[in-house]
């Protein structure tokens, strides 16, 4: 049975990973700082990615945006990451490493990026288009954030986590990409990863429901190819088994009284590429 926990920002509960934390105000207040600042900074990529940029220049740019703003990299250091972000290219599904990696003229890259500003987690994630970009991998692009929005039409009390699953799942079924189900989203606030697990494949009306309070990201992972994935010898980077393209969005909301917020929309109106 689904367990529920209703928190203060200072409740001790907080450190529990095996429940569902229902937020108050406090909460709602310090995930809008956090995903704003999140969002604000994949903005500020969204003209800077040009062929003949090293994803180490997107993370110099991450880190430095997200110390500046009096926050800190939650991926740096996580579990040993040496990151501020993750830069995911092409064949790439998720984690990423950045480093010497330089974009192609063609290439689809997803930045994934979590400020932790006082206290809070900001996390998102979005695609960006390389110079001249097939229209195979837009078309990727677009049912994939075609995928996340549906999917957060479900997202609303009395509802269930497989409403989400089953939305995203059909959508992507529809185009006959795989959707990956060796990741997926996750409870945040003041954890980094928290329950509940958010799975991109499922049946309606199954899985803990939706109440106000809850915080959790919806991040769909949408290949052209098969879903299946194998993670490299660096422990981090997961890839396409059949080398096909992947694509993802991700978004962190919570529960309302009436249906949900998204705490990390783009503040200049950069949801999905092209952004001109």
């Amino acid at each position: 049975m689904t367990e529920y926990i209703q928190v203060s920002p200072d409740d001790r509960a907080e450190a529990r990973s095996h429940v569902i934390k229902l937020h108050g105000p406090e909460g709602f207040a310090g995930m809008r700082r956090a995903g704003a600042l999140a969002a604000s900074i994949l903005d500020a990529l969204a003209l800077r990615i040009v062929p003949g940029m090293t994803t180490q220049q997107i993370d110099d740019i991450v880190r430095c945006m997200t110390i500046d703003a009096g926050a800190v990299p939650a991926t740096l250091g996580y579990r040993g990451y040496t990151k501020s972000c993750c830069t995911s290219i092409n064949h790439v599904v998720c984690h990423g490493i950045p480093g010497d990696k330089v974009l192609k003229d063609g290439d689809i890259v997803n930045v994934d990026v979590t400020p932790l500003l006082d206290g809070w987690h900001g996390d998102t994630s979005r695609m960006y288009l390389v110079g001249d970009v097939s229209i195979k991998a837009r078309k990727l692009i677009d049912v994939t954030y075609e995928c996340l929005m549906l999917g957060l039409e479900q997202a609303k009390p009395g509802n269930h986590l497989g409403d989400i699953s089953h939305a995203i799942q059909t959508h992507a079924e529809k185009h006959r990409y795989g959707i990956v189900r060796d990741f997926c989203g996750h409870g945040l606030g003041r954890l980094f990863h928290d329950s509940p697990e958010v799975v991109h494949a499922g049946r309606p009306g199954t899985g803990p429901e939706l109440r106000p309070g809850m915080f959790f990201t919806v991040e769909p992972m949408i290949n052209i190819g098969r879903a299946d994935c194998k993670l490299l010898d660096d422990g981090w980077t997961a890839v396409t088994r059949d080398r096909s393209l992947s694509a993802q969005f991700e978004h962190s909301i919570g529960i309302t009284e009436t249906g949900h917020e998204i705490f990390t929309s783009s503040p200049g109106g950069f949801d999905k590429p092209p952004y001109a």
